[in-house]
């Protein structure tokens, strides 16, 4: 078992009324020596905006902005831009995030070819309500029966934690999202692939399209995508979140996996263990208790820094060496990977 460095927190809420409630879950990116993150920042009655800063170092904030770069401006958004994460492909950022609509949560996109003015293209992961979600879902023993059980009433899927891989594979766009309980992948040419019809066949066929469920105690309730896939010499690394129910709620860990490099519905590898959890003050005790959530991720001269929402009110930091984490991981090879 490895264990990794807890740095503490490096961002917490201002006495600014857009993020009066706290800050966490963050989007961050390094590019051209520049550490950028862009955090969710919670004001009175949950609804969030995402504002933008920059890092010195690692751990060391250097400018802060006094107004936030996104907020909600259409209805698919009306209570709260939340949790980004991001990449750059090719010349442009892809920035995703969930909009919160105040009944239901989708993974939305934003781009940006200079990290300062954002083009929004709206919802890209699927909207649909969950009685057409389990008739066309095929409950068989391929899928996870939690797939059934938790999407359930007349009420829209939620579909969350999205996030793109930072380059094209086989000449697609590949992105994770997230319907409970696992996660999935899309690979397309180009957004516009992404209609009423994919959907429909996409869903159908959902087995296919599963490259992560539940396996472990400490995500048997759910997992789902934390930072965006880190391209390794052993296959993309995924932070992710899992989580699994105690006495008073939930508790959320952080997780690793490998997943291959060329075709990442396979999964090569995963910790048997959280990579860390909740254990510090700051992480038991907040808006919400017992709280690691992974959303950013770099990696500075091997050594891997995690970005967190801890307890959903602030943002800490760990780190761990690259090649000890890969060591570990390629220690715990997976029994069975997807064909």
């Amino acid at each position: 078992m490895i264990t990794v460095k807890k740095h503490g927190i490096v961002l917490e809420k201002r006495n600014l009324s857009l993020e009066i409630e706290g800050v966490l879950n963050p989007a961050v990116i390094l590019d051209n020596n520049i550490i950028y993150m862009f955090y969710r920042a919670v004001a009175k009655g949950n609804k969030s905006s995402i504002f933008c800063c920059t890092f010195s170092d690692p751990l060391t904030v250097l400018k802060r902005s006094e107004s936030p770069i996104l907020k909600s401006e259409f209805d698919y958004e009306s209570h709260g831009v939340e949790d980004p994460r991001i990449v750059k492909i090719d010349d442009l950022f892809y920035l995703t995030y969930s909009a919160y609509n105040g009944d239901a949560a989708f993974g939305a996109l934003t781009t940006s070819s200079d990290l300062k003015h954002f083009q929004k293209s709206g919802i890209i992961v699927p909207m649909v309500r969950g009685d057409n979600f389990r008739s066309w879902l095929k409950c068989n023993d391929f899928v996870n029966d939690k797939y059934c059980q938790l999407n359930i009433s007349n009420n829209f899927v939620w579909d969350k934690n999205m996030m793109f891989f930072p380059r094209r594979i086989g000449g697609q766009l590949v992105f994770l999202h997230r319907i409970k309980p696992g996660i999935q992948i899309v690979f397309i040419n180009e957004l516009t692939d992404l209609n009423d019809g994919y959907w429909r066949e996409y869903l159908s066929n959902l087995e296919k399209h599963i490259v992560m469920d539940p396996k472990f105690d400490h995500e048997l309730s759910y997992i789902g995508g934390g930072c965006p896939p880190i391209e390794t010499e052993f296959g993309w690394l995924l932070i992710y979140h899992g989580v699994h129910d105690i006495l008073n709620g939930y508790k959320y860990v952080a997780c690793a996996a490998l997943l291959d490099l060329e075709n990442p519905t396979i999964e090569i590898a995963r910790l048997p263990y959280p990579l860390f959890e909740p254990e510090k003050s700051w992480e038991l005790k907040g808006f919400v208790n017992n709280v690691c959530f992974p959303t950013g991720a770099i990696v500075v001269k091997n050594v891997l820094y995690i970005y967190y929402g801890a307890a959903d009110e602030r943002i800490a930091c760990a780190s761990i060496s690259m090649s000890i984490l890969l060591k570990e991981l390629l220690l715990n090879k997976s029994n069975k990977s997807k064909t």
